[in-house]
């Protein structure tokens, strides 16, 4: 065993809040804080819940558009904002014509107190309900020994979406709800040779939501190969090996005339450095994790004002929202040596 955590009690000597208003790089609708609503630790179970910041700005809509501000630049190291990239650390209701984040949730990451290189990580969670909420479990490299994301690579062990199974219909090229997951190594030159597709699967629950139980989602990392699994090894998700042919070969980035930013290392860069967990969830966004022309969906991709759009239609969302259904339920986390 190299790290473990049963939630006994809520470790923040461990766990360390992201602080940012940013949105992921997605434009997600939410900001992350640190505040016993949106993370907190009963009954030896971590719980991530999205909660609606009206709420926290003493239940004045009017708060979200009249000039308010939110300031996370902090004065100490435990409440300095840990992220500045799209307007990050203060944002004001008005700033270029939107809201302020509507919802607040909480995002959690390893990074300054254990990465490792190589091992096998399983996280016993359940997986929220609600429309267009977006959990995740993943890992970031401690160090970006090859540049800037996703040069340095991504590991994405599980991700959801909190809407219920038919809202996505057959849509082609995405997966369901609740009741399935996807896994996805990112990699590329720089951000716009991305190579994701590559190396992505899903998993579809045979026994109904993803959200009504606990599951084990599980990663197996050694420098011949990744996979990805749920409740048991031998219930593979995503199979990436790093045999024959470098991850560069496989990319074909090469023949495109891009430059190889993993010349001289091995088969398996950039996957071959230190790893940190992250543990998250996410509303919304205006990346392609929640395409336009799902049934339902209140806003576009491409609208400058999308947080707006959400905001809006919360008559229409909201009611899935259910209590601590909304919540990512964490039983345990566990990493060893293979």
């Amino acid at each position: 065993m190299l790290f473990e955590d049963d939630f006994d009690e809520f470790d923040l000597s461990v766990w360390e809040h992201e602080l940012t208003l940013g949105g992921g790089g997605n434009w997600e609708f939410q900001y992350y804080t640190n505040n016993r609503t949106n993370s907190y630790v009963r009954d030896g179970v971590l719980h991530l819940r999205p909660t609606l910041t009206q709420e926290f700005l003493g239940g004045d809509e009017s708060l979200l558009r009249a000039g308010s501000t939110i300031d996370l630049w902090g004065s100490t190291p435990a409440d300095q904002c840990t992220g500045n990239a799209f307007f990050g650390c203060a944002r004001s209701a008005g700033g270029g014509g939107n809201i302020l984040n509507p919802i607040q949730s909480a995002r959690l990451r390893l990074a300054r107190s254990f990465s490792f290189k190589y091992g096998r990580v399983e996280i016993r969670a359940q997986l929220p309900k609600g429309e267009w909420i977006w959990p995740a479990l993943w890992m970031m490299p401690r160090w970006n020994a090859y540049g800037g994301w996703p040069a340095s690579g991504e590991i994405d062990i599980m991700e959801s979406r909190g809407n219920s199974p038919a809202t996505f219909g057959n849509t082609p090229g995405v997966g369901g709800g609740h009741d399935s997951y996807s896994s996805t190594l990112h990699w590329g030159a720089n951000w716009a040779s991305n190579q994701y597709d590559k190396t992505h699967a899903e998993h579809t629950s045979p026994s109904g939501s993803l959200a009504d139980d606990f599951h084990v989602f599980g990663l197996k990392w050694t420098a011949d190969g990744i996979t990805t699994y749920i409740d048991d090894e031998s219930n593979t998700v995503l199979s990436v090996p790093f045999g024959g042919e470098s991850m560069w070969e496989r990319s074909g980035l090469g023949d495109a005339g891009w430059n190889n930013p993993w010349e001289g290392r091995p088969n398996n860069a950039p996957f071959d450095q230190p790893f940190f967990l992250i543990m998250n969830v996410a509303v919304g966004g205006t990346g392609s994790y929640f395409p336009d022309g799902l049934g339902g969906k209140p806003w576009s991709n491409k609208d400058e004002h999308a947080v707006n759009a959400f905001w809006n239609a919360r008559g229409q969302w909201m009611p899935t929202w259910k209590g601590e259904d909304t919540a990512m339920k964490i039983d345990w986390v566990r990493i060893y040596e293979n």
